[in-house]
């Protein structure tokens, strides 16, 4: 097992290098991020704190640091009480925002994707399992939604269950190619759709739970 304070200075390295030049002001957000284990949601990844995005397993990611603070930043921006996070992968940006002080449901639906983690670090979180495209309908109205990945367009069902004036923040990617250029939004449900506003621009892996079915043509 790393020595305990390796792994502290490993978390400043990541507060300092990768997270605070990359414009994410927030004392929140680094205050968690200096004091969460983040290897505790990486299984012990040796690579825990690199500027990567790690393998879960059946194309799913743990997201980069630097993209998950700005994710979270942009969610405490909005001053939310209650959030979903769909797509929570082992709960590391869950248990951000629960000790920012934020309410938190977290939405997986892959049961081997449960981590114990969440539980230890941030059991006021909600873990919930369903469909992620479907949302949680049960736990809204929620001032803030955030899809943890990146997501060719943004399902309408999510639109029922933001408060007013709620937000919808993910990675809208261009295309469904491999390492595609995505955007990162904030969006908000109108008459005519959801209407965004792009922060940043950024490549963050494909939720596989979001990509259309297959066509086929014979």
């Amino acid at each position: 097992m790393a020595d305990l304070n390796a792994l502290a200075v490993q978390r400043d390295n990541m507060v300092d290098s990768q997270v605070r030049p990359n414009h994410v002001h927030d004392t929140r957000v680094t205050a968690a991020m200096r004091v969460l284990p983040r290897e505790a949601f990486a299984a012990a990844s040796p690579l825990a704190y690199a500027d990567a995005d790690l393998p879960l397993g059946g194309g799913r990611f743990m997201l980069q640091p630097m993209i998950v603070a700005r994710l979270a930043q942009l969610a405490l921006d909005a001053n939310p009480t209650h959030v979903l996070v769909v797509g929570a992968g082992s709960g590391y940006l869950a248990a951000l925002l629960s000790l920012a002080g934020v309410e938190v449901v977290a939405l997986e639906e892959e049961a081997r994707l449960t981590n114990a983690a969440l539980a230890a670090y941030a059991p006021k979180v909600q873990a919930v399992a369903g469909r992620l495209a479907a949302g949680w309908p049960s736990g809204s109205p929620y001032d803030v939604i955030i899809i943890e990945g990146a997501v060719l367009d943004i399902p309408d069902a999510l639109a029922a269950q933001l408060s007013p004036g709620g937000q919808v923040i993910t990675i809208l990617a261009d295309d469904a190619a491999p390492g595609a250029l995505g955007r990162a939004v904030v969006a908000e449900p109108g008459a005519g759709g959801w209407s965004s506003v792009r922060v940043f621009d950024c490549t963050v892996p494909l939720l596989p739970q979001f990509m259309p079915a297959p066509v086929f043509s014979f």
